[in-house]
C-alpha cells in the first residue's frame, strides 16, 4: 500500500501518547480533460498511431475547410458586386427616365417652333393639305420631263 501512495507519509502510531494513525488520503488523479489538454500541448497527441494512420484523411478535411472558407469569401465578394450593380442599374434607370421626359418636352410643337425661330424659320400659317394625283397624271408629267431633255 505504501508503494501505491508514495506522496503520503503515514505517521507512526504511539499507543502511549494516544496518537492513532491518520486515514490514508488518495492521491488526486488528473482528469481526462486536463490530461487531453496536456497531451495536445505536449505534442504526445500527434505521435499516436491513429493520428499518423489517419493523416491523409485529416489533410483532406483541412483542404475541404480551406475550400469552404474560400468559397464563403468568393460568395460574399460576388454578393457585394451584385448589390453594386443593382444600385448602378437603378441610377441608370433614373437617368433614362429623366432624359426621356426631357426629350419628350423638347419634341413638343411649341418647343420645336421656338428653336426653329432661332434659325430664322417660321411656322406656316396655311394648314397642311393633301395632294391628289392619278397614274395618268404621273405618265403625263414623265412625258413632259422626257421631252424637255
Amino acid at each position: 500500500m505504501m508503494e501505491e501512495n508514495k506522496d503520503h507519509i503515514e505517521p507512526e502510531s504511539d499507543p502511549i501518547k494516544g496518537n492513532l494513525k491518520e486515514p490514508v488520503k488518495p492521491v488526486k488523479k488528473i482528469r481526462k480533460g486536463r490530461r487531453a489538454i496536456k497531451e495536445v500541448l505536449g505534442g504526445d497527441y500527434l505521435s499516436r498511431e491513429w493520428v499518423v494512420g489517419n493523416l491523409p484523411f485529416l489533410l483532406y478535411i483541412a483542404l475541404l475547410a480551406m475550400i469552404y472558407i474560400g468559397n464563403t469569401y468568393y460568395t460574399e465578394k460576388k454578393f457585394k458586386d451584385i448589390e453594386r450593380i443593382k444600385n448602378e442599374l437603378k441610377e441608370l434607370r433614373y437617368q433614362y427616365i429623366t432624359t426621356k421626359s426631357a426629350l419628350m418636352f423638347q419634341g413638343r410643337q411649341s418647343e420645336i417652333s421656338k428653336r426653329a425661330s432661332l434659325f430664322g424659320l417660321k411656322e406656316s400659317a396655311m394648314p397642311p393639305y393633301k395632294i391628289l394625283y392619278s397614274g395618268a397624271s404621273l405618265k403625263q408629267k414623265q412625258a413632259v420631263t422626257n421631252e424637255g431633255h
